[in-house]
């Protein structure tokens, strides 16, 4: 799931373009499996993008939904 909607279109097109050339090569990856069929990339919304949680620095309200949204428990249900 990618909330980046032209990512989502340099893995659907086979064709390397000059915008895509300065691209990391895992991204190249990504598409070359898209590609096969190995698997699918699909647009998801900002506001459900799970991943955020992981990879970026949020304010405590929407921490704490992502967290409930992934069915991890809070320190307080572990007591």
């Amino acid at each position: 799931m990618c909330d980046n909607t032209s990512a989502i279109k340099i893995t659907k097109n086979p064709i390397m373009h000059s915008r895509t050339k300065h691209i990391e090569i895992r991204h190249h990856f990504i598409r070359d499996h898209v590609e096969k069929g190995d698997c699918e990339v699909e647009f998801v919304n900002s506001e459900d993008q799970l991943a955020d949680i992981f990879t970026k620095p949020l304010p405590k309200e929407r921490f704490f939904d992502l967290r409930n949204r992934l069915g991890i428990l809070s320190e307080n249900f572990l007591s």
